[in-house]
């Protein structure tokens, strides 16, 4: 049976360190829900009552576009390999980029990423425990290092290129104000 709480308690945050793979919806008032699966070193709770999360470069910037227009955000974590157990977090995010006054603070809780494009804040209003009975149980073999190896050969500038081309809009064309919160340009065209 589910059971609610107004924050996180001490077993809830030990559950959260323990999980190799966390999940984030967000939605605008139209268009597109999002959800998508995070992993690596990429989530600290903050508080009983505030976790951020290092949001890497993708293909999509969809939580961010989301988070502008409505700052609603769950995050879910699910026991693949114990005791069967799903726990959610709702709330309020903002999204931090580079630019913002408090990008430091928090992005010096994370290893250092090429990729690292946001960081999103989530204040969270509810918790919530339910049973996950259903939830198939899987072995952990370790984490992808293909992202990792992209960003590294991109570098710095490719990675800027990459935004400026592909993550400046969501699928429903809402802004992710990623240009004018890191400062990038428009990449230069080389003609050989």
């Amino acid at each position: 049976m589910g059971q609610q709480f107004a924050e996180l308690s001490t077993q809830h945050i030990e559950f959260i360190g323990e999980q190799k793979i966390y999940f984030v919806a967000t939605a605008a008032a139209t268009g597109q829900v999002n959800l998508s699966p995070k992993g690596g070193d990429s989530l600290r709770v903050i508080s009983p009552t505030r976790i951020a999360w290092l949001n890497l470069t993708g293909s999509g910037n969809e939580s961010a576009a989301h988070v502008l227009q409505n700052p609603r955000m769950t995050l879910m974590f699910c026991d693949f390999q114990a005791a069967p157990l799903i726990l959610r977090t709702y709330g309020d995010a903002r999204v931090l980029h580079r630019q913002d006054p408090d990008w430091h603070e928090y992005r010096s809780l994370f290893p250092a990423s090429e990729a690292a494009r946001q960081i999103f804040i989530l204040d969270i209003s509810l918790v919530q425990s339910s049973c996950g009975m259903s939830v198939p149980l899987f072995d952990y073999k370790g984490d992808r290092d293909a992202l990792t190896n992209w960003a590294e050969k991109k570098g710095k500038q490719g990675i800027e290129a990459y935004w400026y081309d592909r993550n400046q809009q969501s699928l429903d064309g809402f802004d992710t104000e990623i240009v004018e919160r890191t400062g990038i340009s428009a990449p230069e065209k080389h003609n050989k």
